[in-house]
């Protein structure tokens, strides 16, 4: 019997916390990264869905690891690394992260009116350094404003195979929508624009085409 191939996927936001009470985050449901792990296991891959926190309850035969931060979510993406053959980055993981967390909630008078922020570690780049022949490496470029120049800088600089971009600006098919319209490009000049669908229907297109 042929072993079967190992699947990675990431979703969901991370969060990146001031004080106990409050934290840095976006808006992200991690319905797309859901929908791209549940359609690998339909299609018989083995598949570790490492997610932020999200609403969405776990899907049956597909390993789940709950991260919070975006240090979390790269420790976890970089220990299943090496022994996947396809991953995809599809959570939104903050860029930045508070240089300080107080460890006792601020009171409403006592808030710095002013955070001093530092960047986290950039885990899409990461993965794109350590990429192995036998490894397909998928992004995901979430863009306001000139989305191709900004997907394809990213596809090339973070050694990507393929990227998606999407518009987050329009809010039909922003954070927390149940659909979205995807455009993939390709590290070989390809490109393949997906119409507005709903996300589970998107996930079976863009597996059509990256498994080509």
């Amino acid at each position: 019997m042929a072993k079967k191939l190992n699947c990675l996927v990431s979703a969901g936001p991370t969060r990146e916390w001031i004080d106990p009470v409050r934290f840095i985050s976006n808006p992200s449901s991690g319905k797309m990264g859901y929908a791209l792990a549940k359609e690998a296991h339909t299609r018989g891959f083995d598949v570790n869905l490492v997610s932020g926190p999200v609403g969405i309850k776990p899907v049956d035969g597909i390993m789940l690891t709950r991260v919070e931060t975006a240090e979390e979510m790269r420790k976890a993406m970089i220990e299943k690394y090496d022994s996947s053959n396809l991953i995809i980055m599809c959570a939104a993981v903050c860029d930045h992260k508070p240089k300080f967390k107080w460890q006792q909630k601020k009171k409403k008078d006592q808030f710095p009116q002013n955070i001093e922020m530092i960047p986290n570690e950039d885990i899409l780049e990461e993965l794109g350094q350590r990429k192995k022949e036998f490894q397909t490496l998928v992004g995901f470029a979430a863009e306001t404003e000139n989305g191709v120049q900004n997907a394809l800088q990213k596809l090339k600089k973070k050694n990507l195979d393929w990227i998606a971009l999407n518009d987050i600006s329009n809010k039909n098919i922003g954070f927390g929508s149940e659909n979205n319209e995807i455009t993939l490009f390709s590290s070989l000049g390809k490109k393949v624009k997906f119409e507005f669908s709903s996300k589970e229907d998107l996930a079976t297109a863009m597996f059509e085409v990256i498994l080509k």
